[in-house]
């Protein structure tokens, strides 16, 4: 019974109608809320960096590698462990990597060394959370159909955006008033909540018969998504094809030809990919199981969500990198001030995205994905438009709060979409697939677009010293200066700013202050355009969506699929 239609007994009391509708709802909250716990777990690690290289007596760089591991690890894994539930119980897999995952927490929390902190937070964390990324898509498409469907994968997309605007507020007052491991220890309390409701999620494997893990396959995947998820987060301060900078490993450096590591870590990684789909056609072709059936990467309706969820992954990555810089360098605010901040982007984006799942009654999903493109570039223009001197985060809100109700209305539908393009029995696999290119997404969208903001504004501080001492300078002279500038502080923050400007003179102070105010407003500037462009791409890409969600499960599986559908209520159970 859903929680729309009525009792089967009149007798039936109003706290076993609300009992059945929280049961019926529990895969849902149990995914929306997981995807909290990860979302704030990656947040509230960036904001405590500067407390834990005091505490550790350590670097920034050292504390960084834990952030650049943890994230390497979930794109690794998450295609392999994204198969997980065909062929295990999908509720076990669900309750074995939440506890795997609170484990890594604890020992993260009461790490004594960055070594202890590698091994819980890096690699547990990170292994337990590649399983759970595309459990919780694969836990709303095995347990929900039609407008249901639709509103859970809203409601998970709006959480989301509530847990990277919350991240760093709950980060930075725990850091700031407490100890960044209570923001640890506060996720064992979440995972216990969450398991609560995780009784409720399907028993049952999502095939009938269960196959073996594609080992070929999954290596080839690893290495192709650890290589690309590396080589775009080294294109930042290595360059993307020519070399910037010396890249040294121990006393071993390595820049070919003169080239940056990051082009030959993209091309293995592009290469890795080729093999693996040339490897899964051979699987198939043998009659065995591969990691991925190829029929879901042929999935025209599916491949089109998946650019579509990826470019949108590629914008909100850079904003989300951009947006908290800018408030930060120019007007002043903490990371606790940003966050507040940025809470019209997340209630207009939770508020768009989980009440407009219903509007695909009136109008065609791909026209609310594509009105949600122009309001994100709507927003994005207005915030150009008004980046100057004069901007405060009064006016600012409005445009942000346009550019939230935009992702909303995006991922309320997409999501969906996407998901819903594949037959149920390929929902873990497709869901796989789906989290890694998103996984890609973000580290591309952090890359170019960090790259660019932090590369405009290193250049326009050289150009306007040279200006202002009357000094002209070849193009490689100007480029040695801005990385001679990037290498001797970090002043892209307010506080890094102020210690760099602390060590000079007062009239060298007061020039600088001006030109470093001047170099913000304008890598905005340039990035908020960049940004636009991308938005264009993105409607671009949303052409090639279908009119309306397809239904994949009313076709017939593929005669030559060694799964067969199987789909499961979620109904409560007491066993597995």
């Amino acid at each position: 019974m859903t929680p729309d239609e009525p009792p089967s007994n009149g007798d039936t009391s109003i706290s076993e109608v609300v009992q059945t509708r929280v049961q019926y709802w529990a895969p849902a909250i149990a995914a929306s809320l997981t995807t909290f716990v990860l979302v704030v777990n990656a947040s509230l690690m960036n904001v405590a960096i500067p407390t834990m290289v005091a505490e550790f007596d350590t670097t920034v760089t050292v504390i960084q590698g834990a952030v650049s591991l943890y994230s390497l690890v979930i794109a690794a894994l998450i295609l392999p462990a994204g198969t997980l539930p065909s062929r295990h119980s999908t509720r076990r897999v669900m309750a074995v990597a939440l506890i795997v995952y609170a484990g890594g927490t604890l020992v993260a929390s009461i790490s004594w060394n960055t070594t202890i902190l590698y091994l819980g937070w890096s690699l547990i964390e990170g292994a337990a959370a590649a399983v759970l990324f595309p459990l919780t898509f694969t836990v709303l498409t095995v347990s929900y159909e039609d407008d249901d469907r639709a509103k859970a994968f809203g409601l998970l997309a709006g959480v989301h955006g509530v847990g990277s605007t919350l991240g760093p507020i709950i980060g930075g007052a725990l850091t700031t008033y407490a100890s960044w491991r209570w923001g640890f220890s506060l996720q064992i309390v979440g995972v216990g909540v969450i398991l609560f409701f995780v009784r409720y999620v399907t028993p049952k494997p999502l095939s009938e018969t269960r196959s073996s893990l594609d080992k070929g396959g999954t290596v080839l995947s690893v290495v192709g998504a650890t290589s690309l998820v590396t080589g775009f987060l080294l294109t930042g301060k290595y360059g993307w094809v020519v070399e910037r900078r010396p890249f040294v490993v121990g006393e071993l450096q390595f820049n070919p030809f003169g080239t940056s590591p990051a082009i030959w870590f993209l091309g293995i990684g592009l290469l890795a990919f080729a093999a693996f789909v040339q490897y899964e056609r051979r699987m198939e072709r043998a009659g065995t199981s591969p990691l991925v059936p190829l029929h879901v990467l042929a999935n025209r309706p599916f491949l089109a969500g998946i650019i579509t969820y990826n470019i949108r992954s590629i914008v909100s990555a850079g904003f989300m990198f951009i947006f908290p810089v800018y408030l930060q360098a120019v007007l002043g605010y903490s990371a606790f001030e940003t966050g507040l901040a940025l809470l019209p982007y997340s209630i207009a984006s939770i508020l768009f995205a989980t009440v407009t799942t219903s509007w695909r009654k009136y109008i065609s999903p791909k026209t609310l994905v594509q009105l949600g493109i122009v309001c994100m570039g709507s927003g994005l223009v207005v915030l150009y438009e008004q980046t100057g001197p004069g901007q405060t985060i009064g006016t600012m809100l409005v445009p942000v709060a346009i550019y939230g109700a935009g992702v909303g209305l995006i991922v309320a539908q997409i999501g969906n979409m996407t998901m819903s393009a594949v037959p149920t029995a390929d929902s873990p696999e497709a869901s796989g697939v789906l989290n890694v290119s998103s996984s890609i997404g973000f580290s591309l969208g952090t890359a170019v677009v960090g790259s660019f903001f932090l590369g405009r504004f290193y250049g326009s501080v050289v150009d306007g010293v040279l200006r202002a001492e009357h000094v002209t300078a070849s193009t490689e002279q100007r480029n040695e200066l801005v990385l001679a500038l990037e290498d001797a502080a970090e002043t892209a923050t307010e506080a890094t700013q102020q210690q760099f400007l602390n060590g000079l003179t007062p009239s060298q102070r007061r020039l600088l202050e001006g030109i470093f105010e001047a170099a913000m407003f304008d890598a905005q500037r340039a990035t908020l355009l960049l940004l636009v462009l991308f938005v264009l791409l993105l409607l671009v890409a949303s052409t090639f969506l279908p009119r309306q969600i397809p239904e994949a499960d009313e076709r017939p599986d593929r005669p030559d699929s060694p799964r067969s559908s199987t789909r499961e209520t979620s109904e409560p159970a007491a066993e597995d």
